[in-house]
């Protein structure tokens, strides 16, 4: 479910820097949760230029575009930019886990995760778009990477089975997402119990992060939407240069 997006580099008001942050893999949502879900959970108002005028607990939800950024995810300044080296260590990966890419996009976080677990472990790296998940499907077939699993979510769930997994991450994909609820209550179905779910998110708090805000989320409004779900935090992470890595584990 690479809910990662593509920002066009010609929308205004990016700072140099941002004109290509928001690159950021794929997923168009387009399918609709159902109407009790419309009504109880979300509200609508007038769009803003970043957004799509639907609300989830305070917070518009931005906007998304495609599959056609997946080259810039692979840009070779991307690990100096964003310390994505950093990432792993945080994530304390072992030998043997299940991991899910939730928003693996081009593949770049899945291949390392790979990796890192070892083929002794699974990495599913789910996307909502099929073009993304024909190009995991061909790095799958990469020799020592037997063990990546493409997998291609809805909209409104990974599709990943009960209890199956160790860790989910997220990289600046969760505030995209069209039904966060829905999407993150399929994620902690999906973990085992104490299981750990990682969201990495542009630190709204920083006024430096060269972001557009809708494109940020602070600490305290991801710990709210957590907190619907059966979720308990455990640690926040701010090592990286512009993002926080906000871990949670399952009750």
């Amino acid at each position: 479910m690479g809910y990662k997006s593509l920002k066009s580099a010609s929308t205004n008001g990016f700072q140099p820097l941002a004109l290509r942050r928001r690159f950021l893999s794929a997923a168009c949502f387009v399918v609709f949760a159902p109407a009790w879900a419309q009504e109880s959970l979300y509200q609508r108002r007038p769009a803003s230029a970043d957004g799509i005028g639907k609300f989830y607990m305070g917070r518009e939800i931005s906007h998304v575009m495609g599959w056609q950024g997946a080259s810039w995810l692979e840009r070779e300044e991307r690990e100096r930019e964003e310390r994505t080296d950093l990432l792993l260590p945080i994530l304390a990966l072992q030998p043997g886990m299940v991991v899910a890419d939730v928003g693996a996009g081009s593949g770049y976080f899945a291949r390392r995760i790979a990796a890192a677990v070892g083929t002794g472990g699974i990495v599913y790296a789910v996307d909502v778009q099929p073009e993304m998940v024909r190009m995991l499907e061909a790095q799958a077939q990469r020799p020592g990477l037997g063990h990546l699993k493409p997998v291609l979510g809805s909209t409104i769930d990974v599709k990943l089975a009960p209890a199956s997994l160790d860790l989910a991450l997220m990289v600046d994909v969760y505030h995209e997402l069209e039904f966060p609820y829905e999407v993150l209550a399929s994620i902690v179905r999906a973990l085992k119990p104490g299981g750990r779910v990682a969201f990495v998110e542009y630190r709204a708090e920083d006024p430096n992060v060269p972001i557009k805000a809708l494109h940020k989320m602070s600490e305290a409004q991801v710990r709210r939407e957590a907190a619907r779900h059966a979720l308990e935090w455990e640690r926040t992470a701010n090592g990286l240069p512009w993002q926080h890595v906000i871990l949670f584990r399952k009750k």
